[in-house]
């Protein structure tokens, strides 16, 4: 039996084969292909990995005769032989995933080197000192990745060795300190595993593709996975690369560029480089590089050679690309290249721009766009007026202001999160080991690093605010002390980051609101010529109404009326109301409510002139309204039994007390509540529609167009809904009058929000004009959760031990609750085809809920006023991927 090819020389790959070699390794296959200067080298596959995994985390025999086989073919390119003592093969080893990881798994460099083949780098380079730095290198990288060695013990001992040669940074140290630091990491080793630094560089490499292997599995990795929803089942892929070394001296160097700026998209050449270094001293931050447009001066030819490789690859690729590369002896070498990430306003820049260049059509342009970026776009700004005191200032590493108390490690930065603290995690230089603590803070300092660093290219994923290499000022991690512009910083101070101008600011300063830019109203108008999922808004008031509708939504899927009663002035009214104990006195109280009401809705009618209004009728889970009981317990007792205060004060607490026990539900969410408060009182909901049809009549007056849309929650069985239905007909040709009860063209409808509406749409049907899915409480009752108790309790868990694959109230669960939905939307259609249906959730502004809705053919979804711009994206983007849905043929489950 033909054994299957799981690696592959660079040459034998492409671009189309991302799924099996991994982005780096179908990257540098092109790249490859198309002439470019590529060190050469062999991917190990995705299934490799994966194959890994399943037999017990070990390399075959049949892969490690593909591996040998490979590298033959690779010493045959270089003319060098792997562990040759007089020309070693030197190589690196890194990871490659599917979906763009950057730091979060392992890299491994100059592998290959050993007490024998080091004496022959240094003697075919004639150079000590170099020679022995890649050593040490290596020791450091292959002891923290592959044997699992802390980084800082390394790191001690090699801050002493400077400082006991007076070398300020690396490029200054001897060779003779360096073989004294080798010999000082083989002692570390032993003493940290009991093992020496393995000398067979077979092994050396078998291990070190293992633990590759194995940091698809490491907490950052996975961690990174769950916040952008990467599948775990992706595996890596590991490229095995000849090495090209850039601390060879002053003509080799090193460096990472981008074809546009990553943190604004302007179309000009971006970058870092250093002189004399090797790669992961850019990425790592360990010293502050040189901007790109410097390389001009110092290698113009070089330069000029990066730029139009740069430029090549932008067009071939079609994209923003982030190019590692690296000169060794005056020769430019392409190490690999990527789709660069980019902040949410750059993304937007570099799509609109690629259009109008002619590489992109609108729909591949917004097909490109993460709309969960978009939220950024939204960052907060500083109040210019209010900054006093600027600390220091570092570089513009990724957009938006942030406020927080300082802290100096990931793991504080985590717990204060969780305690509820708003932090700014400052550090010299951030590592992967961070990430933690990064996802935890409102934004990040660094000391140290470039645009280009770790924090910065994590941050601007992420959509944090980051200052990266602010070197005027200093952390002291022991005394959890930083110092900056003469101040002594302690943890727990305030600061305030300024993203976009690398400002350090002290105390915490007033943020203003961001602005929609140009182009995201231009991708925005795309977007909305593309789709056809109309995008609502959920409004409770005028003036989230007025947000809502220039951030583009097309009506208000969902008024919750019983958020309007929230307030110091409304309280107390509508407790009368709900404490009433004769109808009288409920119709004083709804007295009083009734022109509050009014008035909120004829702002809201005002606002959206011309667009639908969909108003839920009260849906208060009681105990939401009424004075807490046990406080009132507590306050019965004090008087009764401590004789506090008076006769009159005792009698009202008394009674008090006793309706809020009449009242007291033992599930208040499962109670009396929704449609079920309006058919015992109907009173309340009378109230209701005669203010929302008072406030039509008076709006109408105006010359405003009216399109009320109202929707009677918690429905279950069909009865219930015909009675609310007539009630509403009732009261709002009473109110209206003929002739506007003609002109109105208002709709009854029913948020399903309980599986046996779902499964009657049949029947509900009859006496409903629209179907709103209400996701929340659909989600709740379908799994049996109570969301607050399950997100505080156990649903992490279940997601963190993939029981779960997410979140059931952040994305819809299209399995369970998502049949319900198909199965009420097709019930209904069935006997109405033209049936308007959408959600209202907070499903309504999650990417991957907006698909599921498209594909369903709902009319809408509804979302939060400042998702409106994810939704019109995202409702567009389901559009591109899977076409119109009146063409989409959707299995009815039965």
């Amino acid at each position: 039996m033909k054994t299957q090819k799981q690696v592959l020389l660079f040459q034998e790959g492409d671009a189309s084969m991302k799924t099996l070699l991994g982005g780096k390794g179908a990257n540098l296959a092109e790249m490859t292909r198309a002439g470019l200067p590529v060190p050469p080298g062999f991917t190990i596959t995705t299934e490799a990995c994966l194959t890994f995994f399943k037999v017990g985390n070990k390399i075959s025999d049949e892969l490690l005769d593909q591996i040998s086989a490979a590298l033959k073919e690779l010493e045959k390119q270089k003319g060098q032989l792997f562990g040759e003592a007089t020309n070693p093969l030197l190589v690196s080893v890194r990871s490659g995933s599917v979906s763009s990881m950057p730091g979060m798994m392992d890299t491994i460099l100059n592998l290959g080197l050993n007490d024998l083949t080091v004496q022959g780098l240094a003697a075919l380079t004639s150079n000590e000192t170099f020679a022995y730095d890649c050593y040490r290198r290596l020791m450091q990288m292959f002891g923290n990745v592959v044997l699992g060695i802390e980084s800082y013990h390394f790191e001690q001992l090699l801050h002493r060795l400077k400082e006991e040669e007076g070398a300020e940074h690396d490029q200054d140290m001897s060779a003779v300190g360096w073989k004294l630091l080798v010999e000082d990491y083989k002692k570390c080793i032993v003493a940290k595993t009991g093992r020496a630094f393995p000398q067979d560089v077979y092994e050396q490499l078998r291990m070190a593709i293992e633990a590759v292997f194995k940091s698809w599995n490491n907490p950052r990795a996975q961690i990174y996975r769950k916040i952008n929803r990467i599948p775990d089942d992706q595996g890596t892929a590991v490229n095995i690369q000849s090495m090209v070394f850039g601390n060879k001296g002053g003509n080799c160097g090193t460096g990472v560029v981008f074809t546009r700026n990553p943190s604004t998209g302007e179309n000009t050449f971006f970058g870092e480089y250093l002189i004399n270094a090797q790669g992961e001293d850019v990425v790592a931050g360990i010293r502050t590089p040189l901007a790109i447009a410097a390389l001009k001066e110092e290698m113009p030819e070089i330069y000029e050679q990066l730029f139009a490789a740069s430029k090549q690859l932008e067009k071939h690729y079609k994209d923003m690309q982030d190019i590692e590369f690296t000169v060794e002896n005056n020769k430019l070498y392409l190490l690999q290249t990527r789709n660069g990430k980019r902040n949410a306003q750059a993304a937007l820049k570099i799509a609109v721009d690629l259009v109008h260049e002619g590489l992109l059509s609108k729909q591949e342009a917004i097909g490109r766009i993460e709309v969960s970026h978009l939220d950024q776009l939204l960052h907060r700004g500083i109040d210019e007026e209010a900054i006093k005191d600027v600390l220091a200032k570092g570089l513009p590493a990724s957009p938006g202001a942030a406020v927080g108390q300082l802290v100096f490690d990931a793991d504080t930065a985590a717990e204060w999160n969780r305690a509820g603290k708003t932090v700014i995690l400052a550090r010299n230089e951030t590592t992967p080991e961070d990430i933690h603590g990064v996802i935890a803070s409102e934004g990040i300092l660094t000391s140290r690093g470039g645009m280009t660093s770790h924090a910065a290219v994590v941050a601007r994923g992420m959509g944090k605010p980051c200052v990266c290499g602010c070197e005027e000022v200093r952390i002291m991690l022991d005394d959890k002390q930083m110092t900056a512009g003469g101040r002594i910083m302690e943890e727990g101070d305030w600061i305030t980051l300024d993203g976009a101008t690398g400002r350090v600011i002290l105390g915490a300063m007033p943020l203003r609101e961001a602005k929609m830019t140009d182009e995201l109203l231009i991708i925005l108008n795309w977007a909305d010529e593309i789709r056809t999922l109309k995008v609502y808004a959920n409004a409770d008031n005028p003036e989230d109404a007025k947000i809502a509708r220039l951030l583009g939504a097309q009506g208000i899927g969902l008024c919750r009326t019983e958020h309007m009663f929230f307030s110091p002035t409304r309280l107390p009214v509508v407790q009368q109301m709900i404490l009433a104990d004769t109808k009288e006195k409920r119709m004083q109280a709804l007295a009083q409510l009734l022109p509050m009401q009014q008035s909120d809705f004829e702002g809201m009618f005002e606002e959206m002139n011309g667009l639908p209004v969909t108003i839920r009728l009260l849906d208060p889970p009681l105990h939401e309204f009424l004075p807490n009981l046990e406080d009132l317990q507590k306050r019965h007792i004090q008087l009764t039994y401590e004789l506090d205060g008076t006769d009159s004060e005792r009698e009202e607490t008394a009674d008090l007390l006793r309706k809020v026990q009449a009242l007291h539900e033992t599930n208040p969410m499962l109670g009396q509540r929704g449609c079920r408060l309006g058919i015992v009182f109907p009173e309340i909901y009378d109230m209701q529609i005669e203010a929302i049809f008072r406030a039509a009549s008076k709006c109408m007056n105006k010359g405003i167009r009216v399109i009320p849309e109202i929707m009677i929650p918690l429905v279950g069985h069909v009865n219930e809904l015909k009675v609310l239905r007539e009630l509403v007909d009732f009261v709002a040709e009473q109110v209206l009058g003929n002739d506007k009860f003609r002109e109105c063209p208002y709709k009854v409808g029913t948020m399903i929000e309980v599986p046996r509406a779902a499964l009657t749409a049949r029947q509900i049907v009859a006496y409903a004009d629209f179907f709103s899915f209400g996701t929340n409480d659909l989600t709740q009752m379908t799994y049996g959760y109570s969301r607050d108790d399950a997100e505080g309790k156990f649903l992490t868990h279940y997601v963190d031990r993939k029981l779960l694959p997410h979140n059931p109230f952040q994305v819809l669960d299209t399995e369970g609750v998502g049949q319900l939905i198909e199965i009420a939307v097709n019930g209904g259609r069935s006997i109405k085809p033209s049936l308007k249906t959408g959600i209202c959730g907070e499903h309504g502004g999650d990417k991957e809920s907006i698909f599921f809705c498209h594909l369903t053919g709902l009319d809408y979804v509804s979302c939060s006023p400042f998702r409106i711009p994810l939704a019109r994206i995202a409702a567009a983007q389901a559009f591109i991927l899977h076409g119109n849905p009146s063409e989409i043929k959707i299995t009815q489950v039965v």
